[in-house]
């Protein structure tokens, strides 16, 4: 079920209520926290202080410790992982001259076990997709039938497409599976025309929700990422919305699927198939994650300026979880190399 424990986040800031200190899982970045709150917070437990903070910020928002006062303030990210900057890079196998950015979250210990760059930001290409569909289902229901209009018709040369045309009628489950699996453009445009109108009201509400969970580095323009001028996200924050599509079955359910077929109509009410397999070379067999891993989705990307990208959601021989990205790869045998060797990091 999705949770909906959303009372303490808000556009603006956060209220926080002080408590006792508990030991952090974060392996850096402590520091820059506390003289933080140190300059915002005095008092003690009991006390509700009122913080906004910077969307602007180089670094996406998180927990604010204060050591001096023995409390801790408690923001949404009280059950995340934190680091502002790199994290692992001396000793894990990973080629980061083969990828501009890369991060390993572990989901229960909540520690980032690695990271590269993971507050820059880049073109997350169809990564982009994990955004439509967190929103798509915040603001949807899965029965809600799709009207394909023209707004929603995809011309870019190239681009992944399910086919669809004006005045097809699908279900936004239908379209979501459309989405994750094949990847496909023109299931994201008419997502986007469905629940927000238009694909400029669509992207107010992936801005508006990417802010909610505290992916301040990220600001989109389209629901399906192809390439467009303000357009980017970064590792940090593609964790951060990764995160919190998974608290939706469904998400989780599609990630894993290897392949799906669906019938939907027509404009003159006639049956059409459409038929795909996922785009995860893990999924299909091409590439085998290491042995203490298992893979068990996620969202491919590719474009020209994005180059390769992969998010996925992988679990130890525990059934631990661990989400793991890695942006602008220079190819697609390189991400599913430097992937392998990222979940090598995972004891």
């Amino acid at each position: 079920m999705k949770c909906t424990n959303k009372e303490k986040k808000c556009f603006s800031g956060f209220v926080w209520r002080t408590r006792a200190v508990r030991p952090c899982a974060v392996r850096s970045g402590m520091a820059l926290l506390c003289a933080a709150l140190l300059f915002l917070i005095s008092g003690c437990g009991g006390k509700e202080i009122s913080l906004a903070y910077d969307p602007d910020s180089d670094v996406s928002s998180f927990r604010i410790a204060d050591d001096s006062a023995g409390t801790i303030a408690d923001s949404f990210a009280q059950d995340l992982c934190v680091a502002t900057g790199d994290v692992g890079t001396d000793t894990a196998d990973v080629d980061t001259e083969a990828l501009t950015a890369a991060g390993l979250f572990d989901l229960n210990n909540h520690e980032v076990l690695y990271a590269r760059n993971i507050h820059e930001r880049l073109n997350p290409a169809s990564l982009t997709k994990v955004m439509t569909a967190l929103v798509a289902l915040k603001y949807g229901n899965t029965d809600d039938t799709i009207t394909v209009t023209d707004e929603a018709m995809i011309t870019e040369s190239g681009a992944t497409l399910c086919g669809l045309e004006v005045g097809d009628q699908l279900t936004l489950n239908q379209a979501l599976h459309a989405l994750l699996i094949a990847s496909a453009n023109d299931a994201a445009a008419a997502i986007a025309v469905h629940i927000g109108g238009s694909i400029e009201g669509f992207a107010d509400l992936m801005n508006e929700e990417a802010v909610a969970i505290g992916a301040t580095n990220s600001h989109f323009v389209n629901p399906h990422g192809l390439t467009a001028d303000n357009h980017y996200v970064t590792a940090y924050d593609m964790y951060l919305i990764f995160n919190e599509a998974l608290q939706y079955d469904l998400i989780s359910e599609i990630i894993h699927m290897t392949s799906y077929e669906t019938v939907y109509m027509d404009s003159d009410g006639n049956s059409k198939t459409f038929s795909f397999n996922t785009t995860n070379q893990y999924l299909n067999g091409t590439y085998k994650a290491p042995e203490q891993v298992t893979v068990i989705g996620g969202k491919t990307g590719t474009t020209s300026a994005a180059g390769s990208c992969l998010i996925l959601l992988a679990r130890d021989t525990a059934g631990s979880p661990y989400i793991s990205v890695i942006l602008k790869a220079t190819a697609r045998d390189v991400l599913y190399e430097q992937m392998t060797r990222l979940l090598n990091v995972i004891a």
